[in-house]
């Protein structure tokens, strides 16, 4: 039987975690606790060798940073070795305007978020989390709340009047896929004053959403209702991850696409600290929010976030002489763009391509597409090769069937992150069912495994790269005949 104390985490992470605000403060959490301290965008910064850093975007994504103790601050002698990851996953959101009433029962609209497997909301018992703003002292301030109990409902409609599910279940998805969150009779009931709150301005969530949910919330964060100015909450599964299987092999979970990737990147930036010291270079983990709609934010990834930062730190040192320090260390980076990927389905097996066929436990995988749809190369996947070789992990391939081509832009942040920066990138993730469904499943050994390749790219990419001979050298026969 596998250790469980990585997959006992994992699942900890994930129910700690219902929203990307959440999962950026799990992971500030983690890092504090492992000495790295908060940088903010807006002060200027001083590097250090061996200082560890973090700084984060809308509370939703967050970059941490960890100088090698061998690192020459300024000069853009050395590289980054980077391992990205992204925060959200696909959900229902709140509208704006979430009040509904129809037919005796009070719902909240909701948008939906990314690409999820939306039948799979029904029948579920849900909750909110998320970011509110409320009113302190004149003060406008982003509190995150977490109403971790049942209070949102999206019922199927019987067999009896729609015999035709079992066939085809196509709901429509702005009609059908409307939570209860309760009857206008027992709130009528339940009400002590039918009038609405005195200051239910523009400016107040009472205003666009129904005094039972603001309520709610207020009463979570120990504030009055008329404080609470707005929120952005999301629809998560009430349902905690665990540890299941008749051997307790498996991780069944909400959101494990991809807040498995945030946690193993925290794990292993904060597990390759001990060689922190003979390290030349900068080693970074990414997370960013909003890859599941096209990473096109302030805090995506193909926003110039990534590239500020980088900058910053090459840049830092105000002393340094060195020209184009920057470019210089991205020549000498690597990303890893870890995000999760599709492990073979017993029922569906001919979804996959004949030779290209990963298991649940057999460890990461290298994801490849030759239209760059993901961003790995043949020589950036023989560095991961390298890396999996040395750090005793099996390696896994994925490509898609022909007729299965993602179209553009409906892949994962790596590709696009490459395109953006220039840095050489490879597609890595762990294998999995049931991606972007409410619940999905991962193998516990997966977790180990990805693990220990991130902490081996950490420590040993600089070397991989100081013996790899990047680019095809030709040499030119200049002699006159």
């Amino acid at each position: 039987m596998s250790n469980l104390t990585l997959p006992l985490k994992l699942v900890d992470f994930v129910n700690r975690s219902p929203s990307p605000y959440h999962v950026v403060h799990s992971c500030k959490t983690l890092l504090n606790k492992a000495g790295f301290r908060e940088l903010k965008e807006d002060v200027a910064w001083k590097i250090e060798p061996k200082g560890l850093y973090y700084i984060t975007r809308n509370s939703s994504t967050l970059i941490a940073i960890a100088v090698g103790g061998q690192h020459e601050v300024g000069g853009g002698r050395n590289g980054f070795s980077i391992v990205g990851a992204h925060t959200d996953s696909p959900c229902l959101r709140l509208k704006p305007i979430s009040k509904r009433e129809s037919h005796g029962y009070i719902q909240v609209g909701v948008q939906l978020y990314g690409g999820g497997i939306w039948h799979t909301w029904f029948d579920r018992n849900l909750k909110v989390a998320g970011r509110v703003i409320v009113r302190d002292n004149g003060k406008l301030v982003p509190r995150l709340v977490d109403i971790n109990r049942p209070i949102l409902c999206i019922p199927s409609c019987c067999i009896h009047l729609y015999r035709e599910q079992n066939d085809k279940f196509s709901p429509n998805l702005e009609t059908n896929l409307v939570p209860i969150l309760a009857t206008t009779i027992k709130a009528k009931l339940n009400s002590e004053d039918d009038s609405p709150p005195t200051s239910a301005s523009n400016n107040c969530a009472s205003a666009r959403h129904h005094t039972l949910l603001v309520d709610l919330v207020a009463k979570e964060l120990k504030v009055s209702a008329n404080d609470v100015v707005d929120f952005d909450l999301y629809l998560a599964d009430c349902q905690p991850g665990c540890i299941g299987g008749v051997l307790e092999e498996f991780v069944h979970a909400p959101r494990l696409d991809n807040q498995f990737n945030a946690f193993c990147g925290v794990e292993a930036l904060i597990g390759s600290l001990d060689s922190l010291a003979n390290d030349a270079n900068i080693r970074i983990l990414t997370m960013y929010d909003n890859e599941e709609c096209g990473s096109q934010s302030a805090q995506g990834g193909m926003s110039a976030f990534t590239e500020n930062v980088l900058r910053r730190f090459i840049q830092s040192d105000a002393a340094s002489k060195v020209f184009n320090g920057y470019e210089l260390s991205i020549a000498r980076s690597l990303l890893m763009s870890c995000d999760q990927s599709h492990a073979l389905h017993p029922n569906y097996a001919n979804k996959h391509e004949g030779k290209h066929r990963p298991t649940m436990h057999s460890g990461p995988i290298i994801k490849t597409n030759c239209n760059q749809r993901y961003a790995s190369t043949d020589l950036t996947s023989v560095i991961v090769r390298e890396v999996a070789n040395r750090s005793r992990v099996p390696i896994q391939e994925f490509v898609r069937r022909s007729e299965h081509q993602p179209a553009l832009g409906a892949t994962s942040f790596g590709n696009k992150i490459a395109s953006i920066l220039g840095i050489r990138t490879v597609d890595v993730g762990g294998a999995q069912l049931a991606m972007h469904s409410v619940r999905e499943m991962a193998h516990v050994d997966a977790i180990t495994y990805m693990v220990r390749l991130m902490i081996g790219l950490y420590e040993q990419y600089p070397e991989i790269f100081k013996s790899f001979q990047m680019e095809y050298q030709i040499e030119l026969d200049l002699r006159i005949e």
